[in-house]
């Protein structure tokens, strides 16, 4: 205790004379209020990560779900068989005004993190002003959700923005009880549902907070919860009607996650809790430095919490305890990286709940170090990192997607001079060749037989078609086989990528290509060209491969 009160003396003696080059940072700090601050540390909080990424994965490609997201939002559909249809889109509009570079995604992944921390700000300024603003945002910073989880841009990355917009507009619409707010209320729970059906659990918490919340008569006796549900149909609507007329196939792909055991399931909702409580252990540590002995009035805050905090609490509590409960009773796997995005929460709640200021001391200590893990990550962990992989090869392959797509795209043409139109095999790689090949051929598996490794239409293979495996994928081999039979004519080749660091060799791998080029051609297979018995042969001599 006495030193808790000896660090509080130093922190006050620190505002009232601060160092000098403590002075940069509290006119940053004054800045809260005028507009400009926490914009300026979410462009700098964009911009260091992404230098991060650029220089992380010099020797690697961009990573498969970035790949299948970008492939599915190519065309525009109201759903497919695997995900609802939200972050392709997101992915098309970005590349409609970006170019196909892997920097180009990058920036987008930090953008989205950027965006979605700026929605955060939106519900900690009903509740709290200057410092606490910012002490929300840099323990969120903190977690390893905005850098790393957020790279992967797929259905659980676009919810980062989408849940706390969702949250502030329900929460806008449960104080006001506006016609406005309820409208948005609905539409950005429906577009969170649109992102990914796990937004369910969302959804579920905002129906449990009005519910279990002391104002719940004057909710629900006004016209707000009939305008929300009216206004999230309206945009939810044409995705219904999709699933509808095609038979509801993303359903059927999250039903394949159920089929534990009571045993099992159980162990998932552990998990899942456990996990979260990992993910915020650096944050909760620094908030522990920061409040020190005024802990000990945690009870009295949350006792004394006003009506908007208490809704956020409730919300909280349901998008945690709501999954627990669903991995149990369906017998489902629960990854805690599936909750990332509710993570803003608990920020929100523990910081703005608190009844007594926050010394500058502590808010300017805090951004230092956010601002040093960042640095540290950027000069010297994203170099060795870069070095590591380009000897070290990634599990998936990611190291050799570009080289693959590039080196299948020249074997193209030595055959025919119509761009390649499809690709298949191994999905990572046909994403890849998909996005690198200056072809830009169509990802040519259906999404519904994803994972059945279903064979090409023979009017695919009469267009012309190319199919690439990694060396000892036994599954693609055989299925490279199968499709080869069904080819009037085709050409096989196995060709080694290597990756690279500013021209420095690294690990490399073998890839075998199946070419069928267009009926129309008169194409003559050259002598390096395999029949069905040396694929055969390939397969026999392949090991079972790591990557599947």
């Amino acid at each position: 205790m006495s030193f808790d009160f000896a660090f509080s003396a130093m922190a006050a003696r620190s505002d009232e004379a601060p160092a000098r080059w403590r002075r940069p940072l509290l006119k940053w700090l004054d800045g809260v209020e005028r507009g400009w601050a926490v914009p300026l540390l979410l462009a700098v909080f964009a911009a260091l990560w992404l230098t991060f990424l650029c220089i992380a994965y010099l020797s690697g490609d961009l990573h498969p779900d970035v790949l299948e997201t970008w492939t599915l939002g190519r065309t525009f559909e109201w759903g497919n068989p695997k995900h609802p249809p939200l972050m392709g889109w997101v992915t098309r509009v970005w590349t409609s005004v970006f170019p196909l570079t892997d920097w180009s995604l990058q920036l987008m992944s930090m953008v989205n993190s950027a965006v979605a921390l700026w929605c955060v700000d939106l519900i900690t300024r009903r509740f709290v002003k200057g410092d606490k603003r910012i002490i929300v945002l840099l323990l969120l910073m903190l977690l390893p959700t905005y850098q790393f989880h957020a790279q992967r841009f797929n259905a659980n990355a676009v919810l980062l923005a989408i849940w706390p917009l969702a949250t502030y507009c329900f929460l806008r619409s449960f104080e006001s009880r506006h016609f406005v707010w309820a409208a948005a209320a609905g539409a950005t729970a429906a577009i969170a549902m649109l992102g990914k059906y796990y937004s369910i659990f969302l959804i579920g918490s905002f129906v449990f907070a009005a519910i279990c919340h002391p104002q719940r008569r004057a909710y629900f006796g006004s016209s707000a919860p009939l305008v929300s549900v009216a206004a999230g149909l309206i945009v939810l609507g044409p995705h219904l009607h999709w699933l509808a007329t095609t038979g509801a196939a993303p359903f059927g792909y999250a039903l394949a996650h159920a089929g534990f055991r009571f045993g099992p399931a159980l162990d998932e909702a552990l998990f899942f809790f456990l996990g979260i409580a990992a993910t915020l252990a650096v944050p909760a540590a620094t908030w522990v430095m920061i409040a020190g002995y005024r802990l000990k009035r945690f009870p009295q805050d949350f006792r004394n919490m006003n009506d908007g905090l208490r809704l956020l609490s409730l919300i909280a509590v349901g998008t945690i305890v709501f999954p627990m409960v669903t991995a149990v009773v369906l017998g489902t796997d629960m990854p805690s990286l599936w909750a990332h995005q509710g993570l803003f929460l608990l920020g929100v709640l523990i910081v703005c709940g608190t009844s007594y200021p926050i010394e500058r001391f502590y808010t300017v200590n805090v951004a230092v170090m956010t601002a040093g893990i960042a640095l540290i990550a950027v000069v010297v962990a994203a170099p060795i990192h870069a070095v590591y992989r380009n000897n070290h090869a990634y599990e998936e392959g990611r190291n050799f997607y570009r080289s693959a797509a590039l080196e299948l795209t020249r074997q193209w043409h030595q055959h025919t001079d119509m761009p390649l139109p499809a690709v298949s095999g191994d999905d990572a790689l046909a994403f890849a060749t998909a996005f690198y090949s200056p072809d830009h051929p169509r990802y040519a598996r259906p999404f519904a037989y994803q994972y059945s490794w279903g064979l090409p239409r023979q009017t695919t293979l009469k267009r012309g078609w190319a199919g690439l495996c990694f060396e000892g994928d036994a599954h693609c081999i055989e299925w490279m086989q199968k499709t080869s039979a069904r080819a009037a004519q085709f050409v096989t080749s196995q060709f080694v990528v290597q990756s690279t660091l500013l021209g420095m060799p690294g690990a490399s791998r073998r890839v075998i290509a199946l070419i069928v080029p267009p009926a129309a051609e008169d194409t003559v297979t050259p002598p390096t060209g395999q029949s069905n018995e040396d694929l055969s042969a390939q397969k026999r001599m392949q090991s079972p491969s790591p990557d599947k």
